[in-house]
């Protein structure tokens, strides 16, 4: 079925519309969730899939959103899922957006209005050469656009939109499910997998228009603690063992190859996100990722080893290392069941584009999703430069992951 020639797609408008709404996470907040604000853009999606007919759509205690496109064939067909995320990044602002649409982009470097320093090129962003002549959406330069992921949230409202009003499009039990906090690594605390049924989900949620990822970094959280020995600092000579300079000697001790801007591709790292402390006490935090979650012990053995290093200078003082599991690489789970991730290859294909299956240096909701019971791929969004000001979509990548979205339903329909 040519779903392009069908369909009159809503995505950009929905889009345009949702990236308006601030939905900022915050690390630091202990509620849930983190912002109330995130709220917000969930009644809005509420209100909007009850216009178009999803009776039972409706917003929980927590702020996630939950609906049911029900079954439209005489087949019993596995109940799948897509999500997305409401919640934009904490590193760059997401109040006042103000989305700009470039239309028919020819390859030209585009210069953001409200900031002249802010310049999206295509020599920094090579996806952009496939971009010549579509119709590209960025923020107005002071910014995070929110394509991260309200591009998803938009794509899958749109499906929605097309479900209900073409029953043509043959399929089974559809749940929605979008959530808050996924940023801030809280994004499926609180999901109800017993309420959403579901065999399978996806997470629209990636990069490059044909991309497909199975695998994601595994991760831990790491703390460092350090135990100094405080002194008056005018007759602290031969007493004092600063906590804050050696945190600094332990970050300036570690391995440089195992850092986040010396890594790429399945390399994993280590990486310091937070320090704090004083003359007596330093704490530092640590985020370890590696696809190999063998690895990740590794990694935390280089950091007691470095802090064992540097404290051999100072033999009064103390430190403990306490490592926490964060999230695993969700292949684990779908090598597990193959199908899931090979019918979307193949509506992504039925769209017109090539299907490409890659891997994440970062996780999804559907980390966490998969190993709750709900094996759980992630599908492109058509995000990129995320977390920044010169974060853009196009309104053809969008219009495919709708595609995308709608041709995996009737698939698995097809072969139920």
């Amino acid at each position: 079925m040519n779903f392009n020639s069908l369909l009159n797609f809503t995505v950009t408008e929905r889009f345009l519309r949702y990236v308006t709404i601030d939905t900022q996470s915050d690390p630091s907040s202990v509620s849930f969730p983190s912002t109330e604000k995130q709220k917000d853009l969930a009644r809005l999606l509420v209100d909007e899939l009850l216009a178009i007919g999803v009776a039972d759509a409706h917003m929980d205690e927590y702020g996630y959103v939950y609906a049911t496109i029900p079954s439209n064939t005489s087949k019993q067909v596995p109940v799948i899922c897509f999500c997305s995320h409401m919640d934009t990044a904490p590193d760059c602002s997401g109040k006042n957006v103000k989305p700009i649409v470039h239309q028919n982009y020819q390859g030209q470097d585009i210069i953001l209005p409200d900031d002249a320093l802010q310049i999206i090129k295509q020599a920094e962003h090579p996806d952009l050469k496939n971009q010549l002549g579509n119709d590209v959406i960025t923020a107005s330069g002071t910014t995070l656009l929110g394509a991260d992921n309200k591009a998803g949230v938009a794509e899958i409202m749109d499906a929605c939109y097309q479900l209900i009003n073409h029953p043509e499009i043959k399929h089974g039990d559809i749940r929605i499910l979008f959530t808050p906090d996924e940023e801030v690594g809280h994004g499926v605390d609180h999901v109800d997998i017993a309420k959403l049924g579901a065999y399978a989900g996806y997470t629209m949620d990636g990069e490059s228009a044909g991309n497909m990822e199975n695998e994601t970094f595994s991760a831990d959280g790491a703390r460092l603690t350090i135990n100094g020995v405080s002194s008056h600092p005018g007759f602290a000579k031969g007493k004092m063992e600063s906590a804050i300079k050696i945190a600094g000697e332990i970050i300036a001790a570690l391995s440089g190859d195992l850092s986040p801007e010396h890594t790429e591709g399945m390399e994993g790292f280590i990486h310091p996100v937070a320090i704090e402390g004083h003359v007596e006490t330093a704490g530092i935090d640590f985020i370890i990722r590696d696809f190999d979650a063998k690895k990740l012990s590794d990694h935390a053995d280089v950091i007691r080893k470095t802090a064992d290093g540097v404290l051999k200078k100072y033999p009064a003082s103390t430190y403990s290392l306490t490592v926490s599991e964060q999230y695993r690489n969700m292949k684990n789970v779908l090598d597990e069941h193959p199908e899931i991730v090979e019918y979307a290859m193949e509506a992504i294909n039925r769209t017109g584009l090539t299907a490409k299956l890659c891997s994440i240096r970062g996780g999804t909701d559907g980390s966490r999703l998969s190993f709750m019971g709900l094996p759980c791929p992630n599908i492109f969004a058509g995000e990129h430069a995320f977390h920044s000001k010169q974060e853009w979509v196009s309104v053809q990548d969008m219009q495919k992951a709708v595609e995308t979205i709608l041709h995996l339903c009737t698939i698995w329909e097809e072969r139920s």
